[in-house]
């Protein structure tokens, strides 16, 4: 991973060197198209203007999934990869990504209904060379789903996909980059487009931290910024293709919201999917799908409608329990990258990618997290004919090599070892080495260690509070007020590997604290019906 002094030494450097590609965007996209740039012999550079992951990467719904919904819609081949995909991940990154089953209540006079259901999960089943029950009686259901609502049930039905932590994929796929040859650097902004005979021939880059500017060369430039694409697109001629869509998620203890699966369901207002699954240690309820119409270079948000909505979707689905506002933990909102295709309904647009080359400038945008692979082998495709001379033949390879088991190790459970494995693949074992005295434990309401903040610090280029506290870990996500009461311990494990004396530190943790009241809280209530059109 980076090294102390990477930043300095990598930065200093970046325009003295000859870049088959360089790469705009630190999300999954961009991490994906890096390995296998990477991978396959190319000089290869990712550059992010913010964190890692700062973006739709990390408040994504945490869901590897194969696409279910896309099934009725007809988008047979998108459902029929993303399966294959979820199936490759789950046996890569284990431990990292992970089986989820869902739940989905079959209520009297409610869509899709069992038939139309049972079909579909058909298929699915089908695709992922798969056979297994997915109908219970009402009695056997309500065991495998307490809590919910049984007026009018009369069964239900059950499948399995898959969940993972968004933001240490980008991670783990760009810790495997760099081993393979890749460079990375967050926080390094592409100012603009560079062009020779009237084509894109690089970019200027200004580093966050210092200020400097500098001009990097590169036979291709590929923007991966997702719902950010249009932006620069702009500066190569192109014309605004995205309509970006916010989803915004409520974080809610798993005591006071127990699911032992995922609940799937129907919005009783809109027949929207809405879910609520066990996430982290946490109980993760979403999602909305609305036009973001704010600035795009401040955070996204959730608004009080989509509270009011996803609320009344909990009040729904779990009546008994009594769940209110004051036990939400915090939020969080992302914007998706979606091609406009103009329909009325945001949920309506389509979720493939898409691939552009406008003056030289290829771009990226849209896809699912669960296909990140397919798309970066797509993307060096289209870029190849400008590669002269190389003549590799793109073939799929693991994502993840193998990892050996972690030696064994009295203070972990077997779980919390394939959990290190899978997330920090062959660094696992530097991490625990790494840990002192009782930072194999548990932070308590979450799956986190405290040896995690450690490495963190250390080798995983945290630059800001925020990085450490809502990337690298979910602490700011998984505890209540942002994990504000947990500041003192976390300062002593991770001031001293960050370097940061006394007044930094007082000013990162000012920081943060502002910026999650400003975008991670519950925002004050407004009156009137919930609906997350209202957003």
């Amino acid at each position: 991973m980076w090294q102390t002094n990477w930043r300095e030494r990598t930065s200093a450097s970046l325009s003295n060197r000859k870049w088959d590609i360089v790469i705009i965007g630190g999300g999954i996209t961009g991490a994906g198209i890096l390995l296998e740039a990477a991978r396959n012999g190319l000089r290869a550079l990712l550059v992010e203007q913010r964190d890692f992951a700062w973006g739709t990467s990390s408040r994504s719904s945490k869901l590897v999934h194969g696409g279910l919904r896309y099934l009725k819609e007809g988008k047979l081949l998108l459902t029929r990869d993303s399966v294959h995909e979820r199936e490759r991940l789950l046996k890569e990154a284990a431990g990292l990504v992970e089986p989820q089953s869902f739940a989905f209540a079959d209520y009297e006079g409610r869509k899709p209904g069992r038939w139309a259901f049972s079909l579909g999960l058909a298929l699915y089943d089908l695709m992922a060379g798969q056979r297994a029950r997915h109908y219970y009686a009402p009695d056997e259901f309500a065991l495998m789903a307490p809590h919910i609502a049984t007026a009018g049930l009369k069964g239900g039905l059950c499948y399995t996909d898959a969940k993972t932590d968004d933001a240490r994929l980008v991670l783990r796929v760009l810790q495997e980059a760099l081993t393979a040859g890749g460079e990375a650097i967050n926080y390094m902004a592409a100012r603009q487009v560079l062009r020779r005979d009237g084509r894109v021939c690089g970019v200027e880059l200004q580093d966050a931290v210092s200020g400097r500017r500098q001009a990097v060369e590169a036979k291709v430039v590929i923007s991966a910024t997702g719902a950010w694409a249009d932006a620069l697109r702009q500066q190569a001629h192109g014309g605004a293709r995205l309509r970006p869509l916010r989803g915004s998620h409520l974080v809610f203890p798993a005591w006071r919201l127990p699911v032992a699966q995922a609940i799937s369901l129907m919005h009783p207002q809109d027949g929207r999917p809405v879910f609520a699954f066990p996430w982290e240690g946490v109980t993760l309820v979403g999602t909305t799908d609305v036009d973001h119409r704010e600035d795009m270079r401040m955070e996204a948000a959730i608004t009080p409608a989509e509270v009011a909505y996803l609320m009344a979707a909990i009040d729904f689905q779990f009546p008994q329990l009594g769940i209110t506002r004051e036990d939400i933990i915090s939020t969080f909102a992302g914007v998706r990258p979606v091609i406009d295709s103009g329909k009325a309904d945001p949920s309506k647009e389509g979720r493939d990618h898409a691939v552009w080359l406008e003056d030289g400038l290829l771009t990226v945008t849209g896809g699912k997290l669960t296909t990140f692979r397919l798309i970066a082998l797509d993307a060096l495709k289209h870029a190849a004919p400008m590669l002269r001379g190389w003549h590799v033949r793109l073939r799929a390879r693991p994502v993840f090599p193998p990892v050996p088991p972690l030696p064994y190790d009295r203070r972990l459970s077997s779980q919390q070892a394939r959990r290190l494995a899978g997330r920090y693949g062959s660094f696992a074992r530097m991490l625990l080495a790494a840990a002192q005295e009782g930072e194999l434990e548990t932070i308590a309401g979450t799956d986190t260690l405290y040896a995690e903040l450690r490495w963190a610090a250390r080798r995983e280029a945290v630059l800001h509070l925020e990085d450490l506290m809502l990337r690298r870990t979910r602490l700011g996500s998984l505890l209540r007020d942002g994990g504000i009461a947990m500041l003192p311990r976390i300062r002593a494990i991770c001031q001293p590997e960050l370097g940061w004396d006394d007044m930094r530190w007082a000013s990162e943790q000012a920081a943060y604290i502002a910026l999650w009241q400003k975008h991670y809280s519950v925002p004050p209530e407004q009156g009137g019906q919930a609906s997350q059109k209202a957003a």
